[in-house]
């Protein structure tokens, strides 16, 4: 890993689920021992962001008081469309998360991808979700996470048209810093603080960087 460069690491669900979790969803929830003891490693990394997809109830009621105890922050990104659902973030909890100095941001309206997209779809992912979470949150939201990881060149030029500052992905390489494409590392249910720091600290295997690199560049230009 470059000196320079940014580790983005993503969470998303922490406990036990409060609600019904999509198929394959079960691998990216992580135990609450196990998400402090991970968060503690995080704290130790320079260069190191730290966010959470998908809006779930457990972002306000562990990550947030994890968080504030160990004086870090954290972008969270809530899908609009679950806003008070049972087991996700109510209206009140996003605007709690902004008014203690966290970042929001928009995982669209519901949890699909942005790919392939009509237009009334288009609107509804990614004009009136962003503008429902901003109105939950009383902030701007200027950034978005591409659900599921997927995205392409029509979804990123709507994007930047749209005006995003920012966009987060789910690639699994160190991102740039003034780069408008940031990719993360999703942790998963069974990573550890050990795992994580080998997976991520590590020099990776050039041929496997080149791997990755390639992926997103196909991805890009789809």
């Amino acid at each position: 890993m470059a000196g320079d460069d940014l580790l983005n690491i993503c969470f998303h669900g922490v406990g036990t689920p409060a609600r019904e979790l999509e198929p394959g969803e079960d691998a990216y929830w992580v135990e609450a021992d196990r998400f402090l003891g991970i968060l503690d490693e995080i704290a130790t990394w320079p260069g190191a962001r730290i966010s959470f997809d998908d809006g779930n109830a457990s972002d306000v009621q562990v990550g947030l008081p994890a968080l504030v105890e160990r004086g870090l922050v954290a972008k969270f990104f809530p899908l609009a469309g679950r806003l008070g659902a049972p087991g996700s973030l109510a209206p009140g909890d996003v605007r709690e998360l902004a008014s203690e100095g966290m970042e929001i941001g928009t995982h669209g309206m519901w949890h699909r991808t942005w790919r392939g997209m009509d237009a009334t779809t288009r609107t509804a992912e990614l004009v009136e979700a962003r503008s429902r979470i901003a109105d939950a949150a009383g902030v701007a939201v200027v950034d978005a996470a591409c659900p599921l990881g997927r995205y392409d060149r029509k979804l990123l030029s709507d994007l930047r048209q749209l005006g995003y500052r920012r966009v987060y992905t789910s690639d699994r390489r160190p991102a740039r810093p003034d780069g408008w494409l940031q990719p993360r590392f999703s942790v998963r249910h069974v990573d550890t603080p050990e795992s994580l720091r080998a997976d991520v600290l590590a020099r990776p295997d050039p041929a496997q960087a080149a791997k990755l690199k390639l992926v997103g560049l196909a991805k890009r230009l789809r």
